[in-house]
């Protein structure tokens, strides 16, 4: 009798442990759960973050821990909490290699790269962590991260002036994103292009330069919203023609930029280097104006000044040194050139304060000029020496890297054998074996459902960013249309009235012809104009919005069999409204129209859109059912809608009562929308 009791409370003690695991394991999904709804705030889904990384490390089960660990680590990373994030990061990588997660190995060591590289400015400690993501990337075949970390080791090759190596793994992420994306220019091929058009510069290899500028400029133009790489690939460009001694080419480079009226105004900075370039290759070239060329010097000196940026201001100093120097004004250069190696030295830009070193000891004398030259010498050999040793330290860092993966290597054989060993032991405790089986399946289906839930993330990441595309089209046709309405067709307009006031000078033949010159002129003024009217709409091509909603009203009345009514106003002007208000409003009218149909047995509804002191009001009521309001408004369907009002900064009420239909009211702001 006591055995039995024994067994009846060991049996239910394990039962209800079970019981609290599994809550934990529900615990820890419904905080991931709030952790990835992306309207919360940043503090909020931290705080969520965490404590499903708590409730992780009581289950004792890695897998998860190393699952709530990493979105812990985001979510320091967009707090800006980037201490805390590399942190985190180093002990997931420690986890990560305890379990031989080979994706959360190379994820997260390409994590810790980007904090070394752009937070701490630190080559030699960012280079394993991209190397180590390099290889697992490359063992997953996942290559577009693999293109992407070549770049990023490539960039820090640069950095170090290791150009030869560099270039060969620049090139080897341009052949994946080419391969990748062979039909489509996109950032990633520009950055690479532009990246080797830089080291073919500093190989001397202009030709090469030159061609890949070309690449990487043609792109730039197909890149939406990012003129500012355009100028910057026209100004690329001007380099490598200057620096094989085609001065006429980079100088019509350089005038076309200077001609382009938005550069003054949206990039200052490149404005006044461009000033600076141009001037410098106008010296280079030779047969200048004295006084014209002082001034393009000073004037991008000046704007340096105004703007206070030391490294234009270095590049204009040291340009106008060797102005001066050339043109034996002896103190101006001199001058200039100390500001350039005051400037030099606290950046400090190490090329630019060797050649100032070299200018010093050529315009001072003596014990002075001996000075700048021993420090000039000084300085060269500590630098030589320094990028010596990073180029061995990255040799070795690869080097030990290999071996490390041999030892992996030899080692997975050696677990190989003991498994052949251990087979008679398997054989013997198949028991054991089974339950082991069974809890390994549980795991899997764990991880199962935290990737089906990150690919939900991809999923709702994607429509986000579409709604910004959507937007972003909009913009792009009507900046179309404006330049067709306001360039193109002055011109035409212009062209028309100088040849009718020319019309009275000749023979009734020469007039006859002119008139019918006119006559085409206006007929291209009228297809211009319809081109202009047609990329100015909106939404959706061909409809206007109202149209779309009336649409939507009547075919889900149809299939649901509701009587429908359907008014609104012409006060208000849908085009100044932005397509993510119109987006919702419509999921809005579709959601509550659903949930009419499947909850309220309603027969008729109606639906009005009115302008009320500048807020747009969307009224819905229907004869259904009802349900109690107080009650009910943890319904899935509710939460969306309440999440799409606030999303666009409106309010949503339902008023309902049972038996008594219900009425949804949405105010939204209209007067924020058109601004």
């Amino acid at each position: 009798m006591k055995n039995l009791l024994f067994v009846f409370f060991v049996f239910l003690f394990a039962n209800l442990n079970g019981q609290s695991i599994k809550g934990l394991y529900d615990s820890v999904s419904y905080y991931r759960d709030l952790f990835s709804n992306k309207s919360l705030s940043s503090d909020r889904r931290l705080d969520y973050a965490k404590r499903a990384n708590d409730l992780a490390i009581k289950i004792k089960d890695d897998s998860i821990s190393l699952a709530t660990s990493r979105d812990l680590a985001y979510s320091y990373l967009i707090n800006g909490d980037f201490e805390t994030f590399k942190n985190v990061s180093l002990v997931n990588l420690e986890l990560a290699n305890k379990l031989e997660d080979s994706s959360a190995i190379a994820f997260t060591n390409k994590n810790l790269g980007w904090y070394y590289y752009q937070i701490e400015d630190d080559n030699i400690s960012a280079y394993p962590h991209f190397l180590k993501a390099l290889q697992y990337f490359d063992d997953l075949k996942i290559i577009k991260e693999k293109a992407e970390i070549l770049y990023s080791i490539a960039v820090i090759q640069d950095n170090e002036k290791d150009y030869l190596g560099s270039e060969q793994n620049a090139v080897e992420a341009l052949r994946i994103f080419n391969r990748i994306y062979e039909n489509e220019n996109t950032l990633d091929k520009y950055l690479v292009l532009n990246l080797l058009g830089s080291v073919s510069n500093q190989l001397e290899n202009f030709d090469k330069s030159i061609e890949y500028h070309k690449e990487a400029l043609k792109i730039s133009k197909e890149l939406k919203d990012d003129y500012s790489r355009y100028l910057g690939s026209m100004n690329n460009l001007a380099l490598p023609y200057r620096g094989k001694g085609d001065y006429s080419t980079a100088l019509k480079i350089y005038d076309e930029l200077l001609n382009e009226p938005r550069l003054k105004k949206n990039d200052i900075v490149l404005y006044s280097l461009i000033v600076d370039n141009n001037a410098f290759t106008k010296f280079l070239q030779g047969n200048y104006d004295f006084e014209s060329l002082e001034k393009d010097f000073k004037k991008a000196l000046n704007i340096s000044d105004s703007i206070q940026d030391p490294y234009i201001k270095l590049a204009s100093s040291i340009d106008l040194a060797k102005f001066y120097k050339e043109n034996n004004k002896i103190d101006s250069s001199l001058k200039y050139a100390k500001t350039s190696y005051k400037i030099s030295k606290e950046i400090p830009i190490n090329d630019l304060y060797l050649e100032s070193m070299l200018l010093l000891a050529d315009l001072t004398s003596g014990e002075e000029s001996n000075t700048y030259l021993e420090e000039h010498i000084k300085l060269s050999d500590s630098l030589l020496k320094k990028e010596r040793n990073v180029r061995n330290k990255f040799a070795r860092i690869e080097f030990e890297t290999d071996q490390l993966e041999a030892e992996n290597e030899q080692i997975s054989k050696e677990n190989l054998y003991l498994l052949i060993l251990s087979i008679g032991l398997l054989l013997t405790a198949i028991l054991v074996y089974i339950v082991i089986s069974q809890r390994a399946k549980n795991r899997k289906l764990k991880l199962i459902q935290v990737q089906q839930k990150a690919n939900e993330d991809i999923y709702n990441l994607m429509l986000g960013q579409q709604d910004k595309v959507d937007e972003a089209r909009a913009k792009e046709k009507i900046r179309v249309s404006k330049e067709l309405h306001d360039g193109v067709l002055g011109r035409l307009f212009g062209t028309r009235l100088s040849l009718d006031s020319i019309n009275f000078k000749d023979g009734k033949e020469a007039m006859m012809t002119r008139a019918n010159y006119i006559s085409q002129l206006k007929t291209i003024e009228d297809d211009i104009r319809k081109i202009s009217h047609e990329l100015n709409t909106d939404f959706v091509s061909g409809s206007g919005f109202m149209d779309i909603v009336t649409e939507l009203v009547e075919n889900q009345a149809q299939a649901y069999s509701l009587e429908q009514e359907f008014n609104y106003c012409d006060d208000i002007n849908w085009d100044v409204v932005p397509n993510k208000t119109k987006i919702n409003i419509y999921r809005i009218i579709q959601e509550s129209m659903q949930n009419i149909y499947k909850h309220a047995n309603a027969k008729s509804i109606k639906i009005s859109i009115s302008l009320e002191n500048d807020v747009i009001c969307l009224d819905i009521i229907d004869d259904g059912e009802g349900f109690d309001a107080s009650k009910n408004k943890k319904g899935i369907g509710l939460k969306n809608m309440t999440s799409r009002a606030e999303d666009i900064n409106g309010n949503i009420t339902f008023n309902s009562q049972s038996g008594n239909g219900t009425i949804v009211n949405v105010k939204i702001p209209y007067t924020n929308q058109s601004t």
